[in-house]
This record gives structure tokens, sequence and C-alpha cells, in this order.
């Protein structure tokens, strides 16, 4: 991400790399080979899997099919609690779109033994295990949440950041940046954090004890799928709401 805004000479950012990586040269933009990989890898299984669920649909669902209406009832859930009844509809399949990849992203790190596959350099790893990924992810939240304030209120969507006095426009600014990217690095923090713990213990004792960690790591990563999911919502409801207001329908 950096070496993307130092190729177009956006801002004068330094450049940081910790350990090795295995990267993609197009042009003069450097591309992290490994994060692409798992990436593509976790969206063919998405949509493999919803394929395979709406490709002969059934009155009454069963196996894949069964199971992919309840992951959509759930998202719808989480969708309607945080933004509301009346226009939580049209942020269904984003909301979802965060809410799957992450899960997925996190099990895949989890589940699949990504370092048996060697690289050139660097090491296979889940996607949200680079901090590119996760900030990725909290700048398009960032984006969805100033879409749906405009998309509402037009240019009055913009009378927040003077509201009470101008003076706080820089810090109202600030705020709606801050506010995703506490997730990003909330979810790669936790992550990275896991697949340390569970790479230790099977170097110091190789069987009995990473099994409960490891446990508890899928039992993490789907909280931190939920966590995303959720405050990205809360976030679009309060831009559609406005801040300090009181939005959340009874339901």
């Amino acid at each position: 991400m950096l070496s993307v805004l130092n190729a177009f000479n956006a801002f004068p950012l330094a450049e940081l790399e910790v350990g090795h990586h295995f990267l993609w040269q197009l042009g003069s933009l450097k591309i992290h080979g490994q994060v692409f990989l798992t990436s593509w890898f976790v969206i063919a299984t998405l949509v493999i899997a919803s394929l395979a669920a709406t490709k002969n649909v059934q009155k009454i669902p069963s196996g894949i099919q069964n199971f992919m209406e309840y992951a959509l009832e759930f998202i719808r859930d989480i969708a309607k609690n945080q933004i509301g009844e009346k226009e939580y509809r049209p942020w269904v399949p984003f909301i979802g779109t965060l809410f799957l990849f992450i899960f997925v992203s996190n099990w895949s790190g989890a589940l699949i033994p990504w370092k048996l596959i060697k690289l050139p350099a660097g090491e296979l790893a889940a996607p949200t295990n680079d901090i590119n990924t996760t900030v990725a992810l909290a700048l398009l939240t960032s984006l969805a949440y100033f879409y749906a304030g405009f998309s509402k209120k037009g240019l009055g969507y913009f009378k927040k950041y003077i509201e009470p006095t101008p003076v706080l426009l820089p810090i109202a600014i600030l705020e709606d940046f801050t506010k995703p990217l506490s997730l990003s690095f909330r979810l790669f923090g936790n992550i990275l954090a896991d697949e340390l713990v569970v790479g230790v213990l099977v170097l110091l004792v190789p069987l009995f004890v990473p099994l409960p960690v490891m446990a508890l790591g899928l039992f993490t990563s789907a909280i931190q799928a939920l966590v995303f999911a959720t405050l990205a919502g809360a976030y679009i409801h309060e831009a559609l709401e406005g801040h300090g207001e009181e939005g959340h329908e009874e339901h």
C-alpha cells in the first residue's frame, strides 16, 4: 500500500518491510504475491459455495443451500440491527461481503497448512494476516460510510463537520477515518497473534497443547469477523442518521 502511494507521489511516505515477501512487479508497483494468492483462494471458495447453493434451488433447503441461507439470514440480522429496518436492505451485500471474506480468511489461516506450500520468498498465510488487507477493508468501510451519508443528505451531510463549531473540523475528519482504521489494526493484530502463538506451540509441544489453542483461535477468528461487520454497519448507520442522533428503530 505504501508502495502504491509512493508510486503516484501522493504522499512522501517511508517504506517499511517486515520479513521476506513474495513480490510481483507490475511496472513501478510491488504487490505482495502471497496475499493475492490466498485472497483469490478465499474469493474462489465463496464464489463456488454461492454457485453450489443456487445451482438447484429447492423449496425445502438442504445441504449447502441450507447453510448459505442460514448465513444470509445471519448477515441480514446484523445489517438490520445496526442500520435499521428501513434502510438496511441496500447494505446487506456490503456487510455480508465483509463478514464472509474476513470469516473465511481467518479460518483459512487456522485450518489450512499454508506454510507447507513453499514460495521463492516469504510464506503463505491468511489474507487478514497482512496489514495491507485489513487497512484496505477499513478504507472500503470509510468509503461506504461517506457514501451512505452523502447519498441520503447530499451536500448537507458535510454540515456535521462544522457543528457545533468549525473549530472541531479537523477532529471530526480524523474521527471518521480512525474508527474504521482501528478495526483494521485490531483484526490484523488478533489474527497475527493467533497464528504466532499456534506456530510457537507446535514447535514446543507438537500435538496436544496446540489443539485447544487452535479451537480457541477458530472462535476468536469468527468473533473478529462479526465485530468488523457489526461496527461497519454501526458506522454506516451513524452516517445515515448523523452524529449524536438516536436513529436505531425499535424492533
